[in-house]
């Protein structure tokens, strides 16, 4: 255990670095969103000033937004409120919809009050080529240098990967839908 101090207290202390980060949670495992709201809690924790813009989500409810709802109001919080995009079989609706969503985010990451900024499933709409990827990265990028930025959903590309500073890939090995178990109020929904 002496020797693994050492190298976590030498790790410490090459960190010299504070700005804020772009963290993207991809992969095709179940608790992105989830890990995305965690950092929520955490920094609100701390007082910080959060916002959260979800694409896809908003056409069910669930239980991130009935708390931000009734708990902290003062959030900036903007759903796309169209679903998933495999339900509304609409593309032309659905990329308008994204493009408003987009709208929200980008005033968000202008804002230098804003230290945490979720934007979740924001892949999707890179993927299914919905938003254009180079307008999302300049955006993310010249963000204000103390605002992080978690990003949520599968893929998302390489060049999103690339801007990330820390990238995490949650994996699939097993779901209990697949079992034929409904979604589950504060679990799944």
């Amino acid at each position: 255990m002496a020797k693994q101090k050492q190298k976590v207290d030498a790790n410490i202390k090459k960190a010299q670095c504070e700005k804020g980060i772009v963290l993207l949670l991809t992969g095709d495992g179940k608790g992105k969103s989830s890990s995305a709201f965690g950092m929520v809690m955490r920094s609100l924790g701390y007082g910080h000033k959060v916002g959260i813009i979800q694409f896809i989500k908003g056409e069910q409810l669930s239980g991130e937004e009935v708390f931000i709802r009734d708990f902290h109001p003062e959030i900036p919080f903007f759903q796309m409120g169209t679903g998933f995009t495999w339900d509304t079989q609409d593309r032309s609706s659905d990329i308008a919809a994204a493009k408003t969503t987009w709208q929200q985010a980008e005033k968000l990451l202008k804002d230098p009050d804003i230290q945490l900024l979720i934007l979740d499933e924001l892949t999707y709409m890179v993927a299914y080529d919905y938003l254009d990827e180079e307008q999302i990265l300049k955006a993310i990028s010249e963000r204000p240098a103390e605002q992080s930025v978690v990003i949520t959903g599968r893929g998302g590309g390489k060049k999103l990967r690339d801007l990330a500073d820390t990238v995490s890939e949650v994996k699939d090995i097993k779901h209990a839908f697949r079992a034929g178990i409904q979604a589950r109020q504060g679990v799944d929904l």
